[in-house]
């Protein structure tokens, strides 16, 4: 069965793909949900339209997320935390931490999510820590992390 999605699924397509499912597949979840319509030939048209839509609005979120990475990767963003001996901290420094310094001392705002941090912070001293805002646009953002 040949359907059209009308919204992204994950391991099947993007929206405005025409793509192939099994029968039961499109017949019994994705037609009765509406997540896809069945491809006809008046309806590639329509798909081609979709498709046109979601380059176009893919491109201007890549390109907020590259102004966005512009600003933030000429500044560390420094974060006070109480140390004890050894220079560990009291605690750790979380990706929810680290979005909230961001957000407060750049003006950017950045979701946790888009944090891609292992493990918590434990330390002083200067971390890279990757952020993935679009698909195709990540970068470091350089965190300083010094007693109080």
């Amino acid at each position: 069965m040949r359907v059209i999605l009308r919204s992204d699924i994950a391991g099947l397509g993007h929206k405005g793909d025409i793509v192939d499912v099994a029968n039961g597949y499109g017949r019994n979840f994705l037609l009765p949900r509406g997540l896809a319509f069945v491809a006809t030939d008046g309806a590639a048209a329509q798909a081609e339209s979709m498709r046109r839509a979601r380059d176009v609005k893919d491109a201007a979120a890549r390109s907020a997320a590259e102004d966005v990475a512009k600003s933030l990767v000429g500044s560390p963003v420094t974060i006070a935390a109480r140390v004890g001996a050894d220079d560990k901290l009291f605690g750790s420094v979380t990706a929810a931490d680290i979005a909230e310094a961001v957000t407060s001392q750049t003006g950017v705002d950045i979701d946790r999510k888009q944090l891609h941090l292992d493990e918590p912070i434990r330390t002083v001293g200067t971390h890279l820590v990757p952020v993935k805002l679009h698909a195709n646009v990540e970068f470091p953002v350089t965190i300083e992390v010094v007693a109080s």
